[in-house]
């Protein structure tokens, strides 16, 4: 009787704990912290909870190395009964650790200069995908018939050829609006921040180098759009598609919508003072400025950091803005978009903002005085944007979010009328800061459709604030805005598709791509919880599967990882054109603070060939098919020095049972396995020109019976990343390819012979293994080997009698002698 009674008093004891556990959290910024920046993680609980007390643990030692009292209890919100805000900001030593509070343990985050590394460059991923025209995501075009004119009196059904441009969001309609933001958005985080920015795609977004940062080309890409929609000095296109594009899911190279039986293409919507809508439901418009604003201080900016890279380009691009400024002038009010047969429409009604950042950008463009008085007039008629202080609007009924206009030009100007310009920034913000001071995320913005594009503008406010002043009043409300976004929130969640790469982000966003294909929206900034009454009075919105976040979900505000939920998982294109400049200047603040960021090298297909070469790393790479004489002897070697090596090999190698013991050895002993194909095949012939050997779907195949075959000695494909193709060949199709699959394409680093262990002494391109040997020590002499990736065989065949690999341990041991340390390749490449 007393066991029974013991083990139901445990039983209980148990259940109780794991139900307290269960019902508290502690929300983190997954992508973590900058050793310098503010630290506050949020703990939640459904329990009305005392705490008074936080740890913060190392998360390789499982020591607590830290404790702290710095804790502010912020009473309810959303679905937590209590919470409390965690203050660990005087902790600045780097390292991995999670916090322990009470019954609730964090995930594990980094404490490190180079946590926003590359982050800019991630969401750049999203804006080549939603290219129009041809979409390199996809190596394939779309909707290269646009358009058909209407609402142009004059020309309506003409033809206009406006191919190209983004897709504003999962739909295929593309908005003016959005999409000069956009790019003035991109051509600012350049402005700002150009070190944040890498080379690796060409103009066409295939990957690969072409000279010019991403950033320049995906930004030169929507400037080209935007110049089609500008055809004449007095027609400002402003929309293309309707909402007839809302037809079922499809990729937009397959998109099958006929929009009417003469006309070829999708209709071009001329910008209009008078209401327009195709259906039932017509917008408000009033003027043209703010569409004609927005035209013109994309092209007066364009104009400006365009200039290095298309000198020729930007000839015409100053007269443009003056003109599209000056019809704005002449149109005062907004030109919103199209509705058709739904009542969804982008209800911009402010324009004062778009005009002062027109008026502001010509003046930094030209220096002509009566920009500037101009630019002082229009910021004095929207001195705080709209919807900062309040509770709630309508869909983009205050848009652009963020006004860039104070900062062009209280950056320009001088005096009183300069601190006159950053105090409406000031007052804004003050107006923010005080409505989020009584919850535990400092979040003050309205949880409406698109409520993280609000986020985004507001953190940017604060940051463009700093940069004007150095005043730190905001700096904890713009970390606790920043961390919001990757994961400090209710749900947990990092709101940017696949960022970071190892937490919680969206895995199943509003999407074509996704839902049909299993493609995912990489880089995407999804639109963010919205409060329960906008969900529960959405038209057509039905979820797809059982609610993952159901927990944290409330009466106030939800979200929804859920391709269903248009409402709140939808990626949106200018949303992530509007957080790259952010994000692009946190990487700027850790270099101004010493950091200096890890570099890889990428060859003209885009696959990465090397890793950084500032430090003496090597990192050693085997490729195998049908010969495996070389396997012990090459796991031996390792094994006697201690080092971590990548073996790439076919799915004919997984599949012979005589390298069975092989592959299970070097798992065990800790080396990474990845694919080199399924069958070996060659993609491309040996030409110049590589001609491509298989499509899309050969290759797809062939990699999945790769993977499969790896499967079964329990390597998954998300922990094998990385691809090294069949002959060390390749074009940028393939790399893109790969790509879409979710993975990278990496090949070995060129200049030495290593790769040459393979030749025949028949062969006229035979190197013996001391010449291969002598090609590495002479390459490093005169050069160095820094980040190489050093590729040669696991075995050759039998003719070939002067085996490399009985040299492997030789070279180890001078490259040793000469300072190299052998990484593994997964630590040589991963951020």
């Amino acid at each position: 009787m007393k066991k029974t009674i013991l083990t139901i008093l445990l039983s209980f004891l148990f259940l109780n704990f794991t139900y307290k556990k269960e019902n508290s959290w502690i929300r983190i910024n997954q992508l973590g912290y900058l050793p310098q920046s503010i630290k506050v993680a949020v703990l939640g609980s459904k329990d009305n909870i005392e705490v008074k007390k936080f740890s913060l643990v190392d998360a390789k030692t499982d020591k607590t190395i830290y404790s702290s009292d710095k804790i502010t209890a912020k009473g309810a919100f959303g679905p937590f009964t209590s919470s409390y805000r965690l203050n660990f900001s005087d902790f600045k030593t780097k390292g991995e650790y999670y916090l322990i509070a009470g019954n609730a343990k964090s995930p594990i985050f980094k404490i490190d200069d180079d946590i926003y590394d590359g982050t800019a460059d991630f969401l750049l991923k999203y804006m080549r995908q939603q290219r129009c025209g041809y979409n390199p995501y996809l190596t394939d075009s779309c909707h290269v018939n646009d358009g058909y004119i209407v609402y142009n009196p004059n020309k309506e059904g003409q033809r206009i050829d406006v191919t190209g441009g983004w897709h504003d969001a999962s739909d295929y309609l593309q908005y003016t609006a959005t999409s000069a933001n956009a790019i003035f958005q991109l051509l600012l985080s350049y402005r700002e921040n150009p070190e944040a920015f890498i080379d690796v795609h060409q103009a066409n977004g295939l990957p690969g180098p072409n000279g010019i940062p991403d950033v320049i080309d995906e930004a030169k890409f929507g400037m080209d759009w935007l110049l089609k929609m500008n055809p004449s000095p007095t027609e400002f296109y402003n929309q293309i598609a309707d909402d007839r594009d809302h037809a079922g899911y499809r990729l937009p190279n397959h998109d099958s919508v006929v929009y009417h039986p003469k006309h070829i293409g999708r209709p071009v919507y001329l910008a209009s003072p008078k209401p327009q809508g195709y259906k039932k439901y017509k917008n408000r418009s009033t003027g043209l400025a703010s569409t004609t604003g927005k035209y013109a201080s994309a092209f007066a900016l364009g104009a400006d950091v365009l200039k290095p890279f298309y000198p020729n380009y930007v000839k015409d691009l100053t007269s443009k803005a003056e003109n599209a400024f000056q019809y704005g002038k002449k149109h005062p009010g907004v030109s919103q978009t199209a509705p058709g047969g739904a009542p969804y429409f982008y209800e911009e009604e402010n324009w004062h903002d778009d005009m002062e950042l027109a008026a502001a950008s010509l003046y930094k463009l030209t220096e002509k005085e009566i920009y500037k008085q101009q630019a002082l007039n229009y910021a004095a008629k929207e001195k705080i944007s709209p919807w900062m202080g309040k509770d709630t609007a309508r869909h983009y009924q205050y848009y652009p979010f963020l006004n860039v206009g104070h900062f062009e030009l209280a950056s320009t100007i001088k005096n009183h009328k300069k601190q006159e310009v950053i105090n409406y920034y000031k007052k804004g913000l003050e107006l923010l800061q005080e409505k989020g001071n009584n919850n535990p995320f400092l979040i003050s913005i309205p949880f409406v459709w698109c409520s993280n594009n609000f986020v985004t503008a507001a953190v940017t406010q604060c940051k463009l604030y700093r940069e004007l002043t150095n005043d730190n009043q905001f700096l904890e409300m713009e970390t606790a805005l920043r961390d919001w976004l990757f994961g400090c929130n209710p749900w947990g969640t990092s709101m940017i598709v696949g960022l970071p790469s190892y937490g919680d982000t969206p895995e199943d966003p509003h999407s074509s791509l996704n839902l049909l294909y299993n493609y995912q929206t990489d880089g995407g900034l999804v639109d963010g919880p919205v409060y329960g009454s906008i969900f529960n009075n959405l038209i057509g919105l039905e979820l797809h599967k059982k609610d993952a976040h159901a927990n944290f979900q409330s009466d106030y505000v939800v979200y929804h990882d859920d391709v269903g939920d248009y409402s709140t998982n939808e990626p949106t294109m200018d949303g992530t054109a509007s957080l790259i400049y952010y994000l692009s200047s946190l990487e700027n603040e850790s270099r101004k603070n010493g950091h200096k960021k890890r570099q890889l090298t990428y060859d003209k297909t885009g696959a990465i060939i090397r890793g950084d070469t500032k430090q003496k790393y090597i990192s050693l790479v085997f490729t195998g098919h049908e010969f495996a004489d070389g396997a012990e002897i090459i796991l031996n070697t390792l094994n006697q020095h201690n080092i971590k090596a990548s073996f790439f090999l076919t799915g004919d190698f997984y599949r012979n049972p005589k390298f069975k013991n092989f592959i299970e050895r070097a798992i065990a002993d800790g080396h990474y396995l990845g694919a080199h194909s399924d069958k070996h095949l060659l993609y491309n012939d040996w030409s110049k020109n590589k001609k491509r050997l298989v499509s899309f779907q050969e290759f797809k195949n062939d990699l999945d019976a790769n993977y499969h075959e790896m499967e079964k000695f329990g390597l998954k494909k998300e922990d094998s990343k990385y691809f090294l193709p069949p002959y060390e060949w390749n074009d940028e199709y393939i790399t893109q390819w790969a790509n879409r699959l979710k993975l990278t394409l990496i090949n070995y680093t060129p200049g030495t012979l290593s790769h040459a262990d393979y030749t025949l002494p028949k062969d006229k391109n035979y190197k013996d293994s001391e010449t291969i040997y002598n090609s590495i020590l002479n390459y490093e002499a005169n050069k160095n080997l820094n980040g190489f990736m050093l590729l040669s065989h696991i075995g050759t065949d039998k003719n070939r009698t002067d085996k490399f690999y009985l040299k492997l341990d030789n070279l180890i041991n001078e490259l040793n002698n000469r300072g190299y340390k052998f990484i593994s390749m997964k630590t040589l490449l991963d951020n």
